[in-house]
């Protein structure tokens, strides 16, 4: 089954943001610079082209060209409910939290999961969970 991966312009943040993802979800980082690809519609070192790699977490990257709005996401969550065991989605919470925003923390709802939800330092919004331990 394919499943869509987010691609997100970044605001000539690309290169930090994949960097910073990559090290939160223990993924390898991929990146291309303009340059690399023959690119000469922005500096040299701009980011045309970015992923995460042989990690949980699959997502696509690069900066905003002069033609392309930078990310502003709203009404949008990505979600990783039931991505990890609870001691790593925390730490993952832990880790997003770190320079941004948590709107919910994690912890345990009435219907009996856990979740919570965290805008990170580079804007993308994150729903967080799991399902409690099976006897």
């Amino acid at each position: 089954m394919t499943h869509p991966t987010p691609y997100i312009h970044f605001p000539g943040t690309a290169r930090e943001a994949l960097t910073f993802y990559g090290d939160v979800f223990g993924c390898g980082v991929q990146v291309h610079a303009y340059a690399d690809f023959g690119r000469v519609d922005g500096p040299p070192e701009a980011v045309a082209h970015g992923m995460l790699v042989d990690g949980p977490v699959a997502l696509f990257g690069a900066d905003a060209g002069p033609d392309e709005s930078p990310l502003k996401a709203e009404g949008l969550m990505l979600s990783l409910l039931g991505a990890a065991d609870p001691d790593v989605a925390h730490e993952w919470f832990a880790r997003l939290s770190d320079g941004g925003r948590v709107l919910s923390d994690l912890q345990a709802r009435g219907w009996g999961a856990s979740d919570g939800e965290v805008v990170d330092r580079y804007g993308l919004h994150w729903l967080l969970g799991y399902e409690p331990a099976e006897e």
